[in-house]
């Protein structure tokens, strides 16, 4: 059974990932209407992740006999200036997730809740392989800059990122 702080600790963490996920398919939306396929398959599949992160979460709790709350989400932006500034965004949002990971373990530590702290040990890996993704693609973006045919470039480094994460969920 779960202790009262950290049950509630979880659900904010489900309200989190719900809102990364309805975050990232506003960033697929805007990039499919700016032709950019190869983005927009990208955050599809972020926000399927971060949709599969709620639920892990969410049936977490019910497993430990405690009550999840299917989040309230807010509204999610639904325009970007570039492609460059949603790349930036996504790794300040991904940083923010990586503290509320974090802040979640220092929790089940300090309480002696041993499952909870083993159960966020996939979720403190996640956030590692997160953010060194988001700051690799901002990498290639600052080589590739912001000249005519950029976007172009961008969109196709993107996709082979892309299908680079999905050739290593299919070998797992």
């Amino acid at each position: 059974m779960l202790k009262e702080n950290i049950e509630k600790a979880l659900n904010d963490q489900i309200a989190m990932e719900g809102n990364a996920s309805f975050f990232y398919l506003s960033m697929a939306s805007w990039c499919e209407q700016q032709g950019l396929e190869g983005s927009s398959e990208f955050f599809y599949r972020q926000a399927t992740e971060e949709h599969e992160h709620m639920m892990r979460i969410f049936r977490y709790i019910l497993e430990m006999d405690g009550k999840a709350i299917s989040p309230a989400i807010k509204k999610a932006p639904e325009e970007f200036k570039s492609i460059q500034d949603i790349f930036d965004d996504v790794y300040h949002h991904e940083k923010k997730v990586t503290q509320s990971i974090n802040n979640l373990v220092d929790l089940s530590a300090k309480e002696n809740d041993h499952t909870t702290y083993q159960f966020l040990q996939w979720f403190v890996a996640e956030q590692r392989e997160e953010e060194a993704l988001i700051r690799s693609i901002l990498d290639k973006l600052k080589l590739i800059g912001s000249g005519p045919q950029s976007l172009y470039f961008i969109d196709k480094e993107i996709t082979d990122v892309n299908n680079a994460i999905g050739e290593n969920e299919s070998s797992e």
